[in-house]
C-alpha cells in the first residue's frame, strides 16, 4: 500500500490535479445546465446505447455491434444536432457569468420584495395566483408549457399576468435566477390520496410540483383572499406580507453578508460553516 501511495506521489503532478478539477468542474457546470430538461432524457439515452454498445461487443453480438458502431462514428454530428438549443444557453450562461450564472443576494432580495408585495395584492382583491421560485432542480420542463416571458420580476407585471382578463392567468409563473422565465405554465397535480377535500386545483398544483422538486411556490388563494407558502407538498397558511417577505429570505439564504454572492456558492458556505461547527 506504501508503495502504491509513493508511486502515485512520484507519477501525479500538481498540475494534473488542478487539471482534473477543471474538467470536474465543466462537468458539473454542464450537469446544472441541462438538470430538468430534456436534454438530460436524450444523455441518459444515449447512455444506454453506450452501454448496449460494450455488451454487443462483450457478448460478440456482431450485428448490433455494428449497427452501433455505425452510429457512434458520427456521435459528433448526433450531439450537436440534438443539443443545439442547449449548447447555444450554455455559451450564453458562459458569456453572462463564466463561474457562477445565478442571481446575486441582492437581485433576489428585491425579486422577493416584488413577489411578496405582488402576492400581497392579490390576495386583497381575490386572484388567484401561483408562483413558482426554481432552486436546485431544474424547470426547464415546465417552463416550456407556458409562454416565455424572460422579464424581470415586478408586482405590476405580476398583477397584470394574474387578472382574470390575462390571456396566461390560468397557470403558474416560474421564476428562474432571479427573473421571471415564462407564465401561464402547467404544474403536476398532487397524487396525495389524502390531501384535503377543501383544496383546488391550484393548490393540488402547488403541492404536486414541491413533492417532486425542491421548488418554492407562493400560492394565492381566490377563495379564502389569502397568501400561502408551499415547500416539500407543505402549505403555510395565511402570511401577509411582512411574513411572507421575512419566510421567502429565510428559504433562500438571503444573508445581508453575503448580498454579491450567488445562491450556491452561498450554500456551500453554509455547509462548509456547518462542518466546522460539528467538528468544533
Amino acid at each position: 500500500m506504501g508503495d502504491l501511495l509513493n508511486n502515485l506521489q512520484s507519477s501525479v503532478r500538481f498540475i494534473d490535479l488542478i487539471d482534473i478539477g477543471i474538467v470536474g468542474f465543466i462537468v458539473y457546470r454542464v450537469l446544472l445546465l441541462i438538470k430538468g430538461t430534456r436534454a438530460m432524457q436524450m444523455l441518459t439515452g444515449l447512455g444506454i446505447l453506450g452501454i448496449a454498445f460494450f455488451v454487443s461487443s462483450t457478448l460478440e453480438l456482431f450485428t448490433t455491434h455494428w449497427v452501433l458502431s455505425y452510429f457512434f462514428d458520427y456521435l459528433i454530428l448526433i450531439v450537436i444536432v440534438l443539443f443545439q438549443d442547449d449548447l447555444r444557453r450554455a455559451l450564453a450562461h458562459v458569456g453572462k457569468n463564466p463561474f457562477f450564472a445565478a442571481a446575486s443576494a441582492e437581485e433576489e432580495r428585491e425579486m422577493v420584495d416584488e413577489i411578496a408585495r405582488g402576492a400581497t395584492r392579490l390576495a386583497r382583491e381575490r386572484i388567484g395566483a401561483l408562483i413558482v421560485i426554481e432552486r436546485e432542480t431544474g424547470l426547464k420542463n415546465f417552463i416550456d408549457t407556458g409562454s416565455k416571458v424572460e422579464s424581470r420580476v415586478k408586482s405590476e407585471l405580476l398583477y397584470a399576468i394574474f387578472t382574470p382578463t390575462s390571456p396566461i392567468h390560468d397557470g403558474a409563473v416560474i421564476v428562474r435566477e432571479g427573473r421571471l422565465a415564462a407564465a401561464g405554465c402547467f404544474l403536476p397535480l398532487s397524487k396525495d390520496p389524502n390531501i384535503d377535500k377543501r383544496y383546488g386545483t391550484r393548490h393540488r398544483a402547488a403541492l404536486g410540483l414541491t413533492e417532486d422538486t425542491d421548488a418554492i411556490v407562493v400560492l394565492v388563494s381566490e377563495e379564502a383572499g389569502e397568501a400561502h407558502l408551499v415547500k416539500n407538498g407543505k402549505i403555510t397558511t395565511n402570511l401577509n406580507e411582512q411574513e411572507l417577505r421575512q419566510s421567502l429570505s429565510a428559504l433562500l439564504d438571503l444573508s445581508r453578508t453575503q448580498m454579491n454572492l450567488p445562491r450556491r456558492m452561498r450554500g456551500w458556505i453554509h455547509a462548509a460553516q456547518a462542518r466546522t461547527r460539528r467538528e468544533d
